[in-house]
């Protein structure tokens, strides 16, 4: 599906198609999971994050993508190549140093060839979200909005801070972390842009847009829109909730276009080997290679490439590298281990 919208100057049909995906960031507070892989590209229900995160864009009818890159941005091209191999095209915009939110943003709409009046799609590269893209693309077409956020509630706004907005559906402001927010609503990381809007953001400098760009839309009188979906949301800035968003995508309570078809409480490759008398359960994802051995149980886990799991060891809620050998009798609980690392036998690990 492709989007076509009334251009608001010429009144001529425009395609819209591209957007920019954020995945430039450092991940620190998932080290060392993150010390030679990017956030972006680490891996739930099978594929990275960022395929995840096209295959959204791809749903919605996007099929041209800007990767703003920076750590690690040589990762990103030999495994995604071109992007048709996703149903995409894909473009790299990268980042010598970083240039915060907004000048990723700026610096990547230099590739961007789509009309001044376009609407321009964002996303936060480490983000998982079950809200209607399509339809928060079409509110932004409809109301002549200059920027649409996605926003979602929250039980407890204080960790975020939060965006209040009005009756007719316009922002109201962007408030910082607080004791007593004023509502629930927080920025749930995916913005629709008029392209012109892009194009005023400094290029080659630092830019934040949540604490520079979008208040000075607001100040401006520019039609600044909420979209509010209180449907499944997650950020996956912790191991924690990368073993939950892995968990809850082969559970399937939130759809992704890039995991694998399968049944059952996991997702397994075809070439790892269980033991007949292994559990392997609780929406877990075990990666090509993986050896479970006898009487050994997993449950909730992302195991990455050739795992080893030694006899009757315990795997739960964790998330665990690629090479790793775990010995028998050993218990993980809750916690991350990165890739080539060694658990020896009987030993236990619990966050």
């Amino acid at each position: 599906m492709q989007w076509l919208h009334l251009g608001k100057a010429t009144g001529s049909l425009e395609l819209m198609r591209e957007a920019i995906l954020l995945v430039g960031g450092q991940g620190t507070r998932l080290r060392p999971l993150t010390d030679d892989t990017p956030k972006p590209m680490l891996s739930i229900a099978g594929a990275p994050i960022t395929a995840h995160q096209l295959a959204k864009a791809r749903a919605a009818g996007i099929d041209r993508i800007i990767l703003a890159t920076s750590y690690l941005s040589n990762i990103f091209e030999p495994y995604f190549g071109d992007g048709s191999e996703f149903g995409v095209e894909l473009v790299y915009a990268l980042e010598t140093t970083p240039l915060g939110t907004g000048g990723a943003i700026a610096n990547a709409g230099k590739f961007l060839i789509s009309p001044d009046d376009s609407p321009i799609t964002i996303f936060n590269g480490d983000v998982l979200s079950g809200h209607d893209l399509t339809a928060q693309i079409r509110q932004h077409v409809e109301t002549n909005a200059d920027l649409t956020l996605y926003l979602t509630e929250v039980a407890d706004a204080r960790p975020f801070g939060c965006v209040p907005s009005d009756d007719s559906g316009r922002i109201t402001d962007f408030l910082e972390k607080m004791p007593n927010p004023i509502t629930n609503q927080i920025n749930a990381g995916c913005y629709v842009f008029r392209r012109s809007i892009i194009e005023r953001i400094p290029r080659d400098a630092v830019v934040s847009v949540e604490r520079e760009t979008f208040p000075e839309l607001l100040s401006s009188g520019a039609n600044v829109r909420a979209f509010v979906d209180t449907s499944y949301w997650l950020d996956l800035g912790t191991a924690q909730a990368l073993v939950a968003g892995s968990r809850d995508l082969v559970l399937g309570l939130v759809n992704s276009g890039a995991v694998a078809p399968h049944s059952g409480p996991a997702l397994i490759a075809a070439s790892a080997s269980i033991d007949a008398s292994a559990e392997v359960d609780g929406g877990s994802a075990i990666g090509r290679g993986c050896n479970i051995a006898a009487g050994a149980k997993v449950s909730g886990s992302v195991l990455l490439d050739n795992v080893q799991v030694g006899a009757d060891a315990r795997v739960i809620d964790s998330y665990i590298g690629e090479n790793v050998r775990i010995g028998p009798g050993a218990i993980l609980r809750g916690t991350a281990i990165g890739s080539g690392s060694t658990v020896l036998a009987h030993e236990q690990s619990d966050l």
